[in-house]
């Protein structure tokens, strides 16, 4: 019976290794980006063809605070927006801290991805390579336009996304915001029943991604679970931080424990409420 929860929850199972020649690499046109056109500071980053702005909202107080972390991000090519695995490696109960992966992909910028390593099922497609094919809930879809969309996995296929121009998808949900309105009744949500997993449906920490027109997005970090500095957010709430960014699109990735911003070197959100991040199993993140 040990063996049997420690080999589900935490042993490593490495399906896939991904190798250098996998790795995205940077369009040659950015590698010749003038070092003098990029300037940036704690909460800026502008390039020729990136722009990242990092506000922190606090909102309430007392045992009803709130503090997360906006980043308005906008692109000159989708192709900038990529994903990582842990250790460089695809499977189950691989896991490095959020940093410490953007820190090896040269990351400028980074958000905790889907803990696509706590299940064996949802459609996994990250940088252009399927990866799973077990269709089973609303998934999120991020195209090489810059456009990105919720769908359901068990109605279109991975083949049919692929020819889409489907480029990264994140399995976990729900999703937050479509066409401009949130999303109907999240106490029907299904959430997990792993081991270990919490309800989702109460005030928890946070992470999220909208997108406002194409390569134009907003991700949201939300921290939570510390006394009068932030109790977290409910779905609802998530969702509305989203509609009122301007977001048509938005959908709700791996959060509690898991939820980290990281940009230029630095750990921007208090993870966990104690300044502690949780090992995942991937990120999403943007390097020059």
């Amino acid at each position: 019976m040990l063996y049997s929860l420690a080999d589900r929850y935490l042993i490593e199972h490495v399906e896939v290794k991904i190798t250098a020649e996998e790795t995205p690499a940077a369009d040659t046109n950015n590698s010749t980006i003038d070092t003098e056109q990029v300037q940036q500071d704690d909460w800026n980053y502008s390039s020729a063809d990136t722009s990242i702005q990092i506000t922190k909202v606090e909102t309430g107080s007392g045992s009803d605070k709130i503090t997360y972390y906006v980043a308005d991000v906008q692109l000159e090519q989708a192709s900038l927006l990529q994903s990582a695995f842990a250790k460089n490696a695809f499977g189950r109960n691989i896991t490095e801290n959020t940093s410490t992966i953007a820190e090896a992909n040269n990351a400028i910028f980074a958000i905790n991805g889907d803990y696509y390593g706590f299940r064996d099922d949802g459609v996994i497609i990250r940088n252009g390579t399927l990866y799973r094919d077990e269709p089973t809930r609303d998934a999120l879809a991020l195209l090489s336009d810059g456009t990105m969309k919720s769908y359901n996995e068990e109605q279109l296929s991975s083949s049919g996304l692929l020819a889409e121009g489907v480029t990264q998808t994140y399995s976990f949900g729900p999703t937050l915001v479509k066409d401009g309105a949130i999303a109907d009744d999240f106490d029907k949500v299904v959430i997990d029943t792993n081991f270990g997993n919490r309800s989702i449906q109460g005030s928890n920490p946070r992470t999220g991604i909208g997108m406002l027109a194409p390569n134009h997005y907003v991700f949201v970090v939300v921290d939570g679970r510390k006394e009068n500095y932030s109790k977290g957010m409910t779905l609802s709430e998530f969702a509305q931080v989203f509609q009122d960014l301007g977001a048509t699109e938005a959908y709700n990735l791996d959060g509690g424990g898991s939820s980290t911003m990281y940009f230029m070197g630095r750990v921007v959100n208090n993870p966990q409420g104690r300044q502690q991040e949780r090992g995942v199993s991937d990120i999403l993140y943007i390097a020059e």
